[in-house]
């Protein structure tokens, strides 16, 4: 996993919101599941409980720090906090997400340490289903047919693929000024080479520097950055195409390229997904 931390565009203008979990010290049932529409610039206090979390945005994105790493998940993926991990989430675009609060002794098939997962479909199908129903009581109460459905759901989430950060950072602080100038600017198309040469290094040293500390191309890196940035923007109404020009694609089709080899669907698709929910807990 690549250790990783907030880009200092990351962490300005973040507010205080106050929305600590339902419950303190004891989960009252094996799986709970609750729902909350958070605004922008929403920070969670800091928060460490005995069960394990998993965080699914329906819209926006997810961002989770633990010590000195950082989690980003766009609303194809999911972060999972394991028990008794100490972690501060936020936000900066206004975001509907969803926590699943798993009991330790159900936590043994998750993964030992906080990740990013990969978010099948079927889970995203089970997670859409369990938005709409009636929310649990506040002592945590469950229907019987919902606490089956939601033990199916650990099962599957236990099943997911895991990563690191889907945008992770670099201790080395030229590759990180580099990956700063995208934050600055994702529409910047400067080739690598005028990028690393800008910074003191060769290409092969800024690729290389990229693979060993990111775990992907800095071309992969760029492209996700890109799609990070594109999502409030369609969700606030934005056609594609002006998206497109502003994150630097000559043409609205490159940018639904990237977009649907990123998350597997259309721009127009992504969006039309609903996100006004009943929001619980």
């Amino acid at each position: 996993m690549q250790k990783s931390r907030p880009p200092a565009a990351h962490t300005r203008n973040v507010l205080q919101h106050v929305s600590p979990p339902p419950f303190v010290g004891t989960l009252p049932v094996p799986v709970y599941f609750r729902t909350e529409h958070m605004p922008s610039h929403a920070r969670y206090p800091t928060m460490r409980h005995p069960w394990g979390e998993f965080v699914y945005s329906f819209s926006g994105i997810t961002e989770v720090t633990t010590g000195d790493e950082y989690f980003l998940a766009p609303p194809h993926m999911g972060l999972w906090i394991a028990p008794g991990t100490e972690h501060i989430g936020f936000n900066h675009a206004e975001t509907v997400h969803c926590s699943v609060y798993i009991s330790r002794e159900l936590c043994t098939a998750m993964p030992a340490q906080t990740c990013a997962m990969m978010v099948s479909p079927l889970v995203r199908a089970m997670l859409d289903h369990l938005r709409a129903l009636p929310p649990a009581g506040h002592d945590g109460s469950e229907s019987p047919s919902r606490a089956r459905l939601l033990r199916v759901l650990v099962d599957l989430l236990s099943t997911c693929a895991t990563t690191g950060s889907y945008l992770p950072h670099a201790d080395n602080p030229e590759l990180n000024a580099v990956l700063q100038v995208f934050h600055d600017n994702p529409a910047d198309n400067r080739p690598l080479a005028e990028l690393a040469a800008a910074f003191h290094m060769s290409e092969r040293t800024l690729i290389r520097h990229a693979q060993r500390e990111l775990g992907m191309s800095l071309t992969e890196w760029r492209a996700r950055l890109r799609l990070v940035s594109a999502l409030p923007l369609l969700q606030a109404g934005r056609s594609v195409e002006s998206v497109a020009l502003d994150l630097g694609y000559a043409t609205s089709s490159a940018f639904i390229a990237m977009f649907r080899r990123l998350t597997g669907t259309s721009p127009g698709k992504f969006v039309a997904r609903p996100a006004n929910i009943q929001v619980s807990g």
